[in-house]
């Protein structure tokens, strides 16, 4: 399979995001829409909730175009009314999760690349799962079929004989695929919706990796045993039926039994003030909705782009756009891993130093532990986290999903969360880069040749 996936990284092609012409096509577009727990809000209520957020950015102007451009390329509306809570590590993710599990009345969709038995606080997902099943919840799941390569069968089977219903995304065997086979692409997404109330989206795996943290009752690994370090948020409010709809989509792509009509409820009151929209991507789009608004943030960042990426193969627009924010006064910081789950990934990353520290960008490598988290932080008003990393393969390979908020609060925690990130790396300089052996450098030379893959 390995060969074959090779061969199609070599006919795939970056998108390319004419921001020129999207800015064009904005300028002819209505007044930016924003939707409440209660559908649209009128253009007076619109104009007078995104004046708010705009007295948070440090130029009003570049939000304003910025948010023009990601509703053209989004087709995903701005939802106000919501609560944002920043999730760090399974420490507080797991805990989060049981707790929305446990609480679900009516419907629980689950999907993730890594799909595992993983516990919480001495409970067990699966023992969780079932209970919900029995008591009459309708429990659905999506698992990658390469991401859940190691997932023990039994664990499936005991799942579906509790009632619950799962797909396999994408199966490795050609006979048991749906439609078009296509074993690159992956289903990398990591999304929990209970009753259309709250949902959680971010980096973390329902992954019995992230149970190496002992604490708040996460079991103990062996000592030898990494930290893994990731983001997620949980989302309260109207936005959460966006994720909804895009768990629903893939349900019906991968031909899962018939969903049934209607969904829970959800919420019908604000649950805060925060602002989200919903990115769903997939490569069967020309230039997927995450890799058009990454790249239109960095290009309209006015005084800072904080951004932590587990896997960084940036773009050549990726590149030029932080080298070119960088250069026009922007504070660009990346925070990357020293070492990695994947060894091929550390060298290639730091293959790109020579050109961000030519450009004034401030990198930083973390030591302790791994780092798995996506996220960006422009202005301390714009903020992106979720699933996609700053790779090409969640360009042109991975169906991904991410949360962009707009404000400051969110902004805040993320920021805090990156500050204290920073306590334990140390910053990359030129005589760091010197150091850099023969070795490395050819591992880097090498693996960059199948960048397109990593």
């Amino acid at each position: 399979m390995g060969v074959v996936a090779l061969a199609l990284s070599a006919c795939a092609q970056i998108p390319v995001v004419d921001e020129t012409q999207l800015l064009k096509e904005a300028q002819g577009t209505q007044q930016i829409r924003v939707y409440g727990a209660h559908g649209p809000l009128s253009a007076r209520q619109s104009r007078a909730v995104l004046a708010r957020v705009a007295v948070e950015a440090p130029n009003a102007d570049a939000l304003q175009r910025h948010l023009a451009v990601e509703q053209i390329i989004a087709e995903s509306p701005l939802y106000t009314g919501n609560s944002v809570r920043v999730l760090r590590d399974g420490a507080e993710t797991f805990p989060a999760m049981f707790d929305a599990i446990a609480g679900a009345q009516h419907f629980l969709d689950l999907e993730y690349y890594i799909f595992e038995d993983v516990e919480s606080d001495g409970r067990d997902l699966g023992d969780l799962l079932v209970e919900r099943s029995h008591a009459g919840v309708q429990v659905r799941v999506i698992y990658d079929a390469v991401g859940s390569l190691d997932t023990p069968a039994p664990f499936i089977d005991r799942l579906r004989a509790a009632g619950v219903q799962l797909v396999k995304y994408n199966p490795v065997n050609p006979l048991e695929a749906h439609g078009h086979y296509s074993p690159n692409m992956r289903d990398h997404r990591k999304i929990l919706v209970a009753d259309d109330a709250v949902a959680i989206v971010g980096g973390v795996n329902l992954s019995t990796d992230y149970e190496s943290t002992p604490s708040l009752g996460l079991r103990k690994r062996a000592p030898n045993t990494e930290v893994w370090h990731d983001i997620d948020v949980e989302i309260r409010g109207p936005v959460v039926q966006e994720l909804t709809k895009l768990f629903r989509e893939h349900w019906r792509e991968q031909q899962g039994p018939p969903l049934g009509a209607g969904q829970a409820p959800g919420s019908d009151e604000t649950q805060g003030k925060e602002i989200v929209r919903i990115l769903g991507s997939s490569p069967q789009e020309l230039a997927t909705r995450y890799y058009a608004a990454v790249l239109t943030a960095m290009r309209t960042a006015q005084s800072s782009i904080w951004i932590t990426a587990a896997y960084f193969v940036p773009t050549h627009q990726e590149l030029r756009a932080l080298e070119a924010a960088a250069r026009r006064g922007v504070d660009v910081r990346i925070l990357l891993p020293s070492h990695s789950d994947m060894n091929f990934i550390v060298p290639v990353q730091r293959s790109y130093y020579p050109g961000l520290l030519r450009a004034g960008i401030k990198v930083y490598e973390r030591d302790d532990g791994i780092v798995h988290s996506k996220t960006m932080v422009v202005d301390d008003v714009w903020s992106l986290v979720g699933s996609s990393n700053l790779d090409q393969r969640s360009v042109l390979f991975n169906d991904e999903v991410d949360a962009v908020m707009l404000g400051s609060s969110t902004a805040d925690q993320l920021r805090q969360r990156f500050e204290r990130d920073m306590e334990h790396a140390h910053r990359i300089d030129w005589a760091r880069v010197r150091e850099e052996g023969i070795l490395e450098r050819l591992k880097a030379r090498f693996w960059r040749l199948w960048e397109k893959m990593l």
